[in-house]
């Protein structure tokens, strides 16, 4: 429909221009009272030269300067009128701003009020500009003139600059779109890459030590079976796990899927931590657990989700630096109150490196700061850590009487 109406518009532009600078220049050789012409050469090199530039009119979006340029050749230099100056005006102020577009309006103007004031000082009988404005005096012709040119010059800038305006407009949309989409990219990545390192983290590190316990008790210990078991479920845990991400990192784009297109991986849940934990204490951990939870089942997926993650990562927390050291977990809240998380355990002797330390509080943090939460974790007493974690839970809505 826009290309449509841009060629309609063009349509009418081309024809109107080559309709005013006939008429004007039939006007200019006109004799009042005869039918007899007086036909120059510059008169009809003014008519030949606004046909000309009303053709012109076509590009006058592609190529504004050059073609307002050659617009006003005959209004300037030749007998001719201003009306294709005036057209290819309002496509030049729609490209340009500042100094271009006040001085092309200038000329335009002092165009305008040149052929203005040549059709007011023809014979009465064959003027136009005589129907609006005085031509019996200098002084009133003149003011009629400098009038007539302002408000026909006001109205292609006017068009020029709401059309400016507008582009202006829309492009600012599109950026402010593209700068969203970006940003919602960037968090769907910073996303993934916590899931990546709360899952497969909390996995391997089971694994590896699960590894080290078979490595040390497969010759003396009657459980050997077990911890190989243990090994061989935990590895596999992972594979699924590591599917999981990389379906999401091959899913229709990071800011959003398509409908219909592949479903995300479900999250845990609230009713997935006593698994958790049990998996930690399978892992050789010694947790005294406290889970009080009012309606649990109604917790929003965002919420069960940042806290069985939130819990993994200090259960693995304490596997990875502080084996052995036994872990008082409590899980409480409700719907109003909020959901408190706290693992405190007691610290080693000398402390236990591990690869990428510090990395998954950094996850903890950014998964508590996105549901609006608090989150201190740190030396909570002599030799004791602790993560303590709240998360607003908002009461459920109350149903319709």
């Amino acid at each position: 429909m826009g290309s449509v109406l841009r060629v309609v518009y063009t349509v009418l532009a081309v024809a109107t221009g080559v309709l005013s600078s006939t008429i004007y220049a039939a006007l200019a050789s006109a004799l009042p009272g005869t039918s007899a012409t007086l036909i120059t050469v510059l008169g009809v090199l003014a008519w030949f030269a606004g046909i000309g530039a009303s053709v012109m009119l076509v590009w006058r979006h592609r190529w504004p300067l050059l073609v307002t340029g050659i617009a006003l050749v005959p209004p300037l230099l030749l007998p001719g009128d201003s009306l294709a100056a005036l057209i290819a005006l309002a496509a030049f102020t729609a490209h340009h701003v500042g100094w271009r577009r006040w001085g092309a309006s200038v000329l335009v103007a002092a165009a305008t009020a040149l052929a203005v004031w040549r059709d007011a000082s023809r014979f009465s009988e064959v003027t136009i500009a005589g129907a609006w404005m005085s031509t019996g005096s200098t002084a009133g012709k003149l003011t009629g003139v400098v009038l007539t040119a302002l408000v026909f010059t006001a109205v292609p800038v006017t068009v020029g600059v709401v059309r400016h305006s507008l582009a202006e407009t829309r492009r600012r949309i599109a950026e402010q779109e593209a700068l969203r989409e970006q940003m919602a990219r960037r968090e769907e990545q910073a996303r993934i890459a916590r899931e990546m390192h709360d899952v497969l983290g909390h996995r391997l590190s089971l694994l590896s030590l699960q590894a080290g316990a078979l490595e040390v008790t497969a010759t003396t210990a009657p459980d050997t079976a077990a911890a190989a078991k243990t090994v061989r479920t935990t590895a596999r845990q992972s594979l699924d796990d590591l599917r999981q991400v990389i379906g999401v990192l091959r899913g229709p784009g990071f800011a959003g899927r398509e409908a219909g297109g592949p479903a995300e991986p479900p999250q845990p849940t609230l009713a997935d931590i006593p698994g958790l934990i049990a998996g930690a204490r399978q892992a050789g951990l010694t947790a005294n657990v406290t889970i009080l939870l009012d309606q649990a089942a109604t917790a929003p997926a965002p919420l069960g989700t940042a806290a069985y993650r939130i819990l993994q990562e200090a259960l693995t927390n304490v596997l990875r630096h502080a084996p052995g050291a036994p872990a008082e977990v409590t899980v409480r809240g409700g719907p109003g109150p909020g959901l408190v998380l706290e693992v405190v355990n007691a610290l080693p002797p000398h402390p236990v490196a591990s690869p990428g330390s510090g990395t998954g509080l950094t996850g903890v943090g950014e998964r508590v700061a996105l549901l609006g939460g608090s989150l201190t974790a740190g030396p909570a007493g002599e030799r004791v850590f602790a993560l303590r974690a709240w998360l607003p839970w908002a009461p459920a809505a109350a149903p319709a009487p």
